[in-house]
């Protein structure tokens, strides 16, 4: 063999050695540090847990009688009083005593003003004929039978129920246009929720 032969060989010899430990070395598995052990007396770092976090508004719902019912959106830290002021304040004459105005409130929650929980009307006999008609249910004719009620008038309490939803309490009838003091006491006897 000639000596430029060797060389070559040697050359070739020398890069695959080369390639071949340095694949070896990047194959090696790295150290995986151990966890220190642990010595009678020393506190073990407990994990952070997160706290929960408030939201940035609150929803509530403001139901009864009050001028406008319905939801209302506020901030973290405000008061019974302070929804009950968002919804237009009670209606005149409202009891207010079974709340407690200084309550935080919190998301999510119900506030019925001037509401008290009654029991049914006792049914009626079977061939006794109902003299109220719901506020909730009744059609146009059922409205327009009431006495004082034309089909304007009708028609104005089924836009009330569509806007601003069911009726919660009788005296919200007030807040229909049309619906003063006098047709709202001679209508009071006629109709329920």
């Amino acid at each position: 063999m000639a000596p430029r032969h060797l060389i070559v060989i040697a050359l070739i010899l020398t890069a695959g050695l080369t390639w071949a430990g340095c694949s070896v070395l990047r194959s090696r598995p790295e150290p995986v540090p151990t966890t220190p052990a642990l010595t009678p007396g020393t506190p073990v770092a407990q994990p952070q847990t997160p706290k929960p976090s408030t939201p940035a508004t609150l929803t509530i719902h403001v139901a009864g009688k009050v001028r406008r019912p319905g939801l209302i959106h506020t901030k973290p830290g405000t008061r019974v009083a302070d929804a009950l002021e968002a919804a237009g304040g009670a209606l005149p004459g409202t009891d207010l005593t079974t709340l407690n105005l200084a309550r935080p409130l919190t998301d999510g929650e119900q506030i019925l003003v001037g509401t008290t929980t009654t029991a049914p009307p006792p049914p009626t006999a079977p061939n006794a004929q109902s003299t109220t008609v719901n506020l909730n249910t009744a059609t146009l004719d059922q409205l327009d039978d009431l006495p004082g009620v034309g089909p304007v008038l009708a028609q104005r309490i089924l836009d009330y129920r569509t806007e601003h939803g069911r009726f919660t309490t009788i005296d919200q009838l007030q807040e229909v246009s049309g619906v003063g003091t006098k047709k709202y006491e001679d209508l009071k006897p006629h109709v329920r929720i």
